[in-house]
């Protein structure tokens, strides 16, 4: 089975994994204006990835906890609020920080740095806001950077990890736009990258043609319409 991965609009998205697996990153589907109908019920959830506690991140993970029992990973005072508004954890195994890699059954998740804040609605500090490469079952490889800027350490995230898809935010004003974005390809020595964090709302000016304008030769930059799924 291949890699998919559905653009949900905004910065969620569901991976599909060759095990088999559905993975939903940063689940803002109820409320996200770009989030089609069809998809803001999904009929499974296998596990939660979250990079940060702003609502337009933290979305619907508690709703979806309580309906499937799945587990959320995401940064430790992240994890700790989430653990106090009821998602389950098995004894903090799902808590993490930066560098810190945890196995998720047969899928693996770094944390790695991001430059942003985190807090959650409720306004209570979350931490510090983070990005992650998760490596599936076969060994395919998503670096998901979260809402941040471009910083030069993303060289050392590429070394390491070496990433088969790159998911940048584009948006400018909250996050990083479509120049600094070019800059993160270069730095990640990434050649597919999938854009988020635009278009949503009036503020996020971003695109992925400015983007492809700007990006290293070579580079694919693959811009799927929300509900749309990139298999690989």
């Amino acid at each position: 089975m291949p890699t998919e991965l559905t653009w949900l609009g905004h910065s969620a998205f569901r991976v599909e994994t060759p095990g088999s697996k559905r993975i939903y990153v940063d689940p803002f589907l109820t409320g996200n204006p770009k989030t089609p109908d069809s998809e803001r019920a999904p009929e499974r959830c296998d596990l939660i990835l979250l990079t940060h506690g702003h609502g337009d991140h933290l979305g619907d993970t508690v709703a979806l906890h309580r309906r499937f029992g799945c587990p959320v990973v995401a940064q430790v005072e992240l994890r700790g609020w989430l653990t106090g508004n009821g998602v389950a954890d098995d004894g903090s195994a799902h808590s993490i920080n930066k560098g810190g890699t945890i196995a998720v059954e047969d899928v693996r998740v770094t944390l790695t740095h991001g430059n942003h804040s985190s807090s959650v609605p409720d306004g209570t500090y979350a931490g510090e806001s983070c990005g992650f490469v998760l490596e599936l079952e076969d060994g395919f490889t998503i670096y998901f950077a979260g809402d941040t800027n471009v910083f030069g350490d993303m060289s050392l995230i590429g070394r390491i990890y070496q990433p088969d898809v790159a998911v940048l935010p584009i948006g400018d004003h909250f996050t990083m736009g479509p120049r600094e974005a070019a800059v993160a390809l270069e730095l990640l020595g990434v050649v597919r990258c999938v854009p988020c964090h635009w278009g949503t709302f009036p503020l996020l000016t971003g695109t992925p043609e400015a983007l492809r304008e700007l990006a290293p030769p070579g580079a694919e930059i693959l811009a799927p319409e929300p509900g749309e799924t990139i298999s690989f």
